[in-house]
C-alpha cells in the first residue's frame, strides 16, 4: 500500500487525488457557509441528517452529509481524515470505488441511527431517545469504512485490525452515537469485503470456463 502510494505521489504529485482535494474543498466551503448568519440554514437543508427526519429525506442529503463538518468538532481534524485516508483510497482503489464505498458506510450509519433508536437505550446496541435530534454529519464513518476496505484489499490485516480494536475502544469510552455510527460502516464494508472474497473465486472460475470468442 506504501508503494503504490508513493509512486502515485512521485509521478503525479497532487494529480493522483483529483476526486480527495474536490472532496476537501467542499467541505472547507461547506465549513465557511454554514458559519454563517445567512448560510446555516441552507446547508442544513442540503446535508443535514438526524434520526428523526423522514428515512427518504434522509436518503437524499445523505451524498452531502458527508461533506458537511459535524459542528461539534474541529473541522480541521475532518480535513485531515479526508485528505489523508480518502487520497489513500483514491489513489489505491479508484476514485469511483473510494466513492461507493464512502456513501455505504454513510449510509450504514444513518441506518443504524433509527435501528438503535428501535432497541432503546436498555440494549446494547441501542440509543437513547435523545439521539433522534442530534445531527448526524461529516466524514467519519466514510473515513472509517475506506480504512477498513483498503487494508482488506492490501491484505493489510494487522492495521485493519488495530482499526477496528480503535473504534470499540471509542464506544467503550464515549457510548455515543458517532462512534456505534462507525461500528456499523465497519460491519457493511466488512460485509461487502466477504461477498467481494467470495464471488471474485467465481467469477474467475466463469470467465476462465467462457470459451474464446472467434477470431
Amino acid at each position: 500500500m506504501f508503494r503504490t502510494v508513493r509512486e502515485a505521489l512521485t509521478r503525479e504529485r497532487w494529480r493522483a487525488v483529483p476526486m480527495t482535494l474536490g472532496a476537501v474543498c467542499l467541505t472547507t466551503l461547506f465549513q465557511i457557509v454554514q458559519n454563517t448568519s445567512w448560510g446555516f440554514q441552507p446547508v442544513q437543508d442540503l446535508g443535514s441528517v438526524k434520526a428523526a427526519d423522514p428515512f427518504w429525506l434522509a436518503l437524499l442529503r445523505t451524498p452531502l452529509s458527508l461533506f458537511v463538518p459535524a459542528l461539534d468538532l474541529p473541522v480541521w481534524g475532518a480535513l485531515a481524515q479526508m485528505l489523508l485516508v480518502f487520497g489513500i483510497a483514491e489513489i489505491c482503489i479508484g476514485w469511483w470505488r473510494t466513492l461507493l464505498v464512502g456513501y455505504l458506510a454513510t449510509l450504514a450509519g444513518t441506518s443504524y441511527a433509527r435501528i438503535g433508536l428501535a432497541l432503546g437505550p436498555d440494549h446494547p446496541f441501542g440509543l437513547p431517545l435523545s439521539d433522534r435530534i442530534v445531527n448526524d454529519t461529516g466524514p467519519s464513518a466514510a473515513v472509517v469504512g475506506l480504512a477498513m476496505y483498503v487494508c482488506w484489499r492490501y491484505r493489510a490485516y494487522l492495521t485493519g485490525a488495530l482499526v477496528v480494536l480503535a473504534m470499540i475502544g471509542e464506544v467503550l469510552v464515549k457510548n455515543n452515537l458517532a462512534g456505534k455510527e462507525h461500528l456499523a460502516a465497519i460491519a457493511a464494508v466488512m460485509v461487502v469485503c466477504v461477498v467481494r472474497a467470495q464471488w471474485g473465486p467465481v467469477r474467475s472460475r466463469a470467465r476462465a470456463a467462457r470459451p474464446p470468442s472467434p477470431g
